[in-house]
């Protein structure tokens, strides 16, 4: 009993070891994360702000190949954090069991995720802490998660062409781009000067993508709202605040399992091919003619007065 006692109350990471079956996982864990937050059912926690403490401790699947260093192989910290701070955002809440139950869902829906423990304490309602704490899987949940799914972002992507990026509308047209409240990701094609070519394909391959990430860098001069990103963690994390990204492409490519059929200097098709991977809205091609059909509807936009 004491033991029990003792578990109850201790750190969710104890319990998480305590509760382990024989196959093994690794652990992520988030510690004394502490938000100020307008939650409770009584009146008098309306129209207030109070401490709310978040320890989270997140059963992790055991990565079969090297992680090389790559955070796109593992279940980041962030998301963590982005899970608590999204549900935080969505409205406000009466319960803290509430919360802990979007949270979790929110975690797992993370394929990585196999188990997650919350623990949520109120700090500034008495003399102690008064909290919640809940374990949910992803076998627990089920359809539930499938649910949730359907509420990943699907963002508008929009490919400039040379002739574009360097227009003096281009910041207008990212203006009208961003209108309606989707999120937005960039894509651009190879710069103009002369690339190197050699006989190696997979050399050669690498080459242009990264002429395509140097022009890249050069749409982002233009316009301090564009920030180029390279991994898909960025891309997620930027969609959900709000944050313009310029699609650096030889990471995600050369990571695909199944990357794009075509010729890597086709950065149109390149560019239909990365709408399809992040289910986007919509592919708009400005200055750029159009290209093969994808999922994605593809529309193409002459460089006109208004673009969008």
């Amino acid at each position: 009993m004491a033991s029990e006692i003792r578990l109850a109350f201790s750190h969710p990471a104890e319990r998480a070891i305590a509760t382990a079956g024989e196959d093994p996982r690794d652990r992520i864990s988030l510690r004394d994360h502490v938000r100020g937050v307008e939650i409770g059912a009584f009146q008098a926690e309306r129209g207030t702000t109070q401490r709310i403490c978040f320890n989270v401790v997140v059963e992790v699947r055991p990565l079969a190949q090297p992680i090389d260093d790559d955070v796109d192989r593992i279940l980041s910290y962030d998301r963590v954090t982005e899970a608590i701070a999204y549900e935080l955002d969505a409205e406000r809440l009466n319960l803290l069991e509430t919360l802990a139950e979007r949270i979790a869902e929110r975690i797992l829906l993370e394929p990585q995720a196999l188990r997650v423990f919350i623990r949520i304490e109120k700090l500034d309602r008495g003399p102690g802490a008064l909290g919640v704490e809940i374990v949910r899987s992803r076998k627990e949940l089920g359809s539930r998660l499938d649910e949730r799914a359907s509420e990943q972002p699907h963002p508008r992507v929009v490919f400039f062409s040379n002739a574009a990026i360097t227009d003096p509308r281009l910041t207008h047209w990212i203006d009208q781009a961003l209108e309606g409240g989707a999120p937005l990701i960039l894509c651009v094609g190879p710069h103009g000067m002369d690339l190197p070519r050699v006989d190696h394909p997979l050399v050669q391959r690498r080459i242009d993508l990264l002429a395509i990430e140097q022009n890249g860098w050069c749409l982002a001069a233009r316009d301090p709202r564009a920030k180029v990103v390279a991994t898909r963690t960025e891309l997620d994390w930027a969609m959900k605040n709000g944050q313009v990204s310029i699609w650096a492409p030889s990471k995600i490519v050369l990571d695909a399992t199944e990357g794009p059929t075509g010729k890597t200097r086709d950065s149109v098709g390149l560019a239909v091919w990365f709408a399809d991977q992040l289910s986007a809205r919509e592919l708009v091609l400005v200055g750029a003619e159009t290209a093969a059909e994808g999922e994605v509807p593809v529309i193409c936009k002459p460089l006109a007065d208004r673009v969008f």
